[in-house]
């Protein structure tokens, strides 16, 4: 008896303990202390309809292995007040990984890089070389658009087992600002209208090409957009104020994939070409046309532009939100089977204030799917579509879409048969150290217990189990 006892003691003890361990590793909790930072961009100066389009390297950033749980930013003068879209709109900013060679001096001009001394480290979307490569971004909406990556996923920074041999990682931060107090048009200020620029040659010299009207090449850094005439207002001081949530990276965070999807994307791929071109690819921006007053009784005034993508992975969307400007009236990510992945829609401003600026897109509506309920195969071919009200004609629009994407889903089974980075060059099965540990837990249990039984006996009690 006193045998089957021990036995059956010791079954309940791992029992027990197979019920605890499982539920921890279940867990959708992040254990780590979530951090928050906050940052200044360097200063730039706006007068009336003056342009801000640069490039700052090596910005301040969380610095070891994290996880990047939130980034959220705004335009501040320099008495931390923030500005309203009214004054200084935000066309984009846009926050890039890289990693520099040692040794090499910073550099913040675009035009003086010596591509040998850095590498890109983009995200994993389908754009053509370093198109639309950044890992965070946002416009107008940054305000009220929800950026948190739920638990227990974040994204990875600071990895050194994927850091180039004799580079280190950096961020690279572009503001896109457009100062359009006075502006003679302000939605033509924010839309880039080359006319309003008086601009016929983009930044590098070139032309434009024949029928560009409106865009980025026309509002590039240092360009004029016209204003009344008198109007006085004065230069001031602005920057990118930036916040950063994280935690520091254990084996509970699933890490995420980042992909960023353009509608403009044709699929093609000009051999040798990774940049912009009217046939290569992502072309990022585009013009949606007034409508005509046939269209405006079939249709409402409403501009559907659509393009069928190639996801390059499998995995599980968990976050999602589309990018557009003015006029948008949401965008659509769909499955190949016609499932709705994401659906995102603008929040428009109804008054004054900063955050809620009339006529402008404040926010994005977001997408949170219960983990595993939303899967995308590798191969599978999704349609994204972007939606423009299209009652008077816009120029430089974009419609993007972004999601997050994980390669398992938090649960026990997932973590049991998921590889463990035990050295840069060397992984252990994880079925084999998780059921050493687990079985040596077990038996330091039972052992215990079958000890305090013994003792129990010799003191005239009797075992709790026959």
């Amino acid at each position: 008896m006193a045998h089957r006892s021990q036995g059956g003691l010791l079954s309940f003890a791992m029992l027990i303990l197979a019920f605890d361990v499982s539920g921890t590793l279940a867990s959708q909790k992040i254990g780590n202390q979530v951090k928050s930072a906050t940052f200044l961009s360097p200063e730039f100066v706006l007068g009336p309809g003056s342009v801000e389009n640069r490039y700052y390297s090596n910005i301040d950033f969380p610095r070891g292995h994290v996880g990047i749980k939130s980034f959220h930013a705004e335009v501040i003068d320099d008495s931390g007040n923030p500005i309203a879209l009214h004054e200084t709109y935000l066309h984009h900013w846009v926050v890039a990984k890289y990693y520099q060679r040692r040794g090499v001096a910073e550099n913040n001009d675009k035009h003086k890089f010596q591509l040998s001394d850095y590498k890109l480290a983009r995200n994993g979307g389908i754009c053509q070389g370093n198109v639309l490569g950044q890992h965070f971004g946002l416009g107008s909406e940054t305000r009220k658009t929800d950026t948190h990556v739920p638990d227990p996923y974040a994204i990875e920074s600071g990895n050194p087992d994927e850091v180039p041999e004799g580079f280190e990682e950096k961020w690279l931060l572009n503001v896109h600002a457009i100062d359009t107090r006075g502006a003679v048009d302000r939605l033509g200020c924010t839309e880039c209208r080359c006319d309003l620029y008086n601009i016929t040659m983009d930044e590098y010299g070139q032309p434009l090409r024949p029928g560009y009207v409106g865009g980025l090449r026309c509002c590039y850094d240092q360009t004029q957009c016209k204003v009344q005439q008198g109007y006085g207002g004065a230069r001031r001081s602005l920057y990118l104020r930036y916040t950063v949530e994280w935690v520091d990276w254990d084996c509970s965070i699933i890490p995420v994939k980042i992909f960023i999807f353009d509608v403009t994307d044709s699929g093609k791929r000009v051999d040798g070409s990774a940049g912009l071109g009217p046939e290569n690819g992502c072309q990022v921006e585009y013009n949606v046309e007034s409508c005509s007053s046939a269209n405006a009784a079939s249709d409402g005034c409403i501009d559907v532009k659509r393009t069928s993508l190639t996801m390059p992975v499998s995995g599980y969307v968990i976050y999602g939100v589309a990018h557009q400007h003015t006029g948008g009236t949401g965008s659509t990510l769909y499955g190949e089977d016609g499932r709705v992945i994401c659906s995102s829609e603008p929040i428009y401003g109804t008054g004054k204030d900063v955050g809620d600026e009339a006529g402008y897109i404040v926010g994005m509506s977001t997408c949170y799917p219960e983990p595993g309920s939303v899967q995308i195969t590798s191969g599978e071919k999704l349609l994204l579509e972007s939606n423009y009200n299209s009652t008077q004609k816009h120029t430089g629009v974009m419609g993007l879409f972004y999601i997050l994407v994980a390669d398992r889903t938090p649960n026990a089974t997932n973590f049991l048969y998921s590889p463990i980075h035990i050295h840069k060059n060397i992984k252990v099965s994880t079925p084999t150290v998780a059921i050493v540990a687990l079985f040596g837990l077990a038996m330091a249990i039972a052992v215990g217990l079958l000890s305090r039984m013994k003792k129990g006996r010799e003191e005239g009690y009797q075992p709790i189990m026959a």
